[in-house]
């Protein structure tokens, strides 16, 4: 699964849990989700990267206190191919709501989410994850050593290195809690990386428009594309669209055409909480 939906690692979040059984209810549910595939340019890309950059360094980023969590709330949905009595056909979920709460460790979290069970399923692990936020900590604030850095940590993945720098990028600016200045300098870091376009009209999974900088991916055809606010330059969301018929596939792969939206996910709300499975709301 392409961005954020691979961001917290494993079973947790895709493919095999949202695939769950077929009686869950909100899943592979609604249309399958489409776009008008809008033209790419490399005009301005730099321009809007370093407005994004600004507009990151000027929001509120307090580092969460001993015995916080992080909780994350967004709209998402997946595309993916289901097989039944041996007939593949393409399927997306109905855009839902997801709520993760996570320690600054990333070794305690929860979830809640539709494909599930009733109450959430425990996100706690051993395993070191890039995106939590102990971790954000480490990483340089200076955009070339920052670059230097993310090109190692994403080494081997995804197609290509500067493929997987993006791919990279993309994980630690959405369903995480950057420490201040970092978001900033990741924005700044990606308008380094050859191949990064702007796209003039993208739309989030909650409906929102926005300008977005994007890359393909030329072996799986797929451009992924971080969605701003056009005024603010404010992140959004991400979506993941079938470009062009991927390299080498096979025949399942095929079945995801062009205009096809593979993943999509709008960030509502992401903030610090005094608990596990605290709502915002309920901070006194």
């Amino acid at each position: 699964m392409p961005l954020a939906a691979a961001a917290l690692a494993g079973a947790l979040v895709t493919g095999s849990a949202l695939m769950g059984d077929d009686e869950t209810p909100g899943l592979a549910t609604g249309p399958l989700l489409t776009t008008r595939v809008a033209a790419a340019t490399t005009h301005g890309t730099g321009t809007i990267l370093q407005r994004a950059s600004a507009a990151a360094e000027q929001a509120p980023a307090p580092a969460p206190r001993p015995g916080q969590y992080i909780y994350i709330e967004s709209v998402t949905a997946n595309t993916y191919v289901r097989t039944r009595d041996d007939k593949s056909e393409v399927v997306s979920d109905k855009p839902h709501r997801r709520q993760v709460w996570e320690s600054p460790d990333g070794h305690k979290g929860w979830l809640i989410e539709p494909g599930n069970p009733k109450g959430g399923i425990t996100l706690d692990t051993d395993v070191d994850r890039d995106a939590a936020y102990d971790a954000l900590v480490t990483l340089p604030k200076d955009p070339d050593a920052l670059l230097r850095r993310i090109y190692k940590m994403s080494e081997g993945q995804d197609n290509g290195p500067d493929q997987a720098a993006f791919s990279m990028i993309g994980d630690l600016i959405s369903e995480s809690y950057p420490p201040a200045g970092l978001e900033a300098a990741l924005y700044q870091a990606a308008a380094k990386i050859p191949g990064v376009v702007t796209v003039d009209d993208a739309v989030d999974a909650a409906g929102r428009h926005g300008i977005a900088v994007a890359r393909l991916d030329e072996v799986t055809g797929a451009r992924d594309e971080w969605i701003f606010d056009r005024k603010t330059l404010t992140f959004l969301g991400e979506r993941s669209v079938q470009v062009k018929e991927p390299k080498h596939a096979n025949a399942e792969d095929r079945l995801i055409k062009p205009g096809t939206i593979r993943f999509t996910s709008a960030v509502t709300k992401r903030t610090l909480v005094e608990g596990m499975k605290e709502l915002p709301s309920q901070r006194s």
